[in-house]
């Protein structure tokens, strides 16, 4: 019974550490981020600063599947191509 029941406990935590952020909550984080640095809300500099976080956050997600798409594919190894040729005896 005990076991069953922390083997329930750890698949609940491990469900709960695999949740994302909804987009408010990450535009809520960002905010926290360039307020962190010095940037005062609703001026052009917090905008940007916003701007810059969204710019890297995409930069990343495409470096990531770029990655793992020559991983899945072998593309980050080298390519041999032969061409057999054939030769008949006349």
């Amino acid at each position: 019974m005990m076991k069953r029941l922390s083997i329930l406990i750890a698949a609940a935590l491990l469900l709960t550490a695999c949740q994302t952020m909804t987009p408010e909550e990450r535009r809520i984080a960002d905010g926290n981020t360039c307020a962190s640095y010095g940037f005062r809300r609703g001026t052009d500099a917090f905008a940007t600063c916003l701007q810059r976080i969204e710019l890297d956050r995409r930069a990343e997600s495409r470096a990531f599947r770029y990655q793992n798409d020559m991983m899945m594919w072998g593309w980050d190894r080298p390519v041999i191509v032969s061409r057999p040729v054939i030769v008949q005896a006349r």
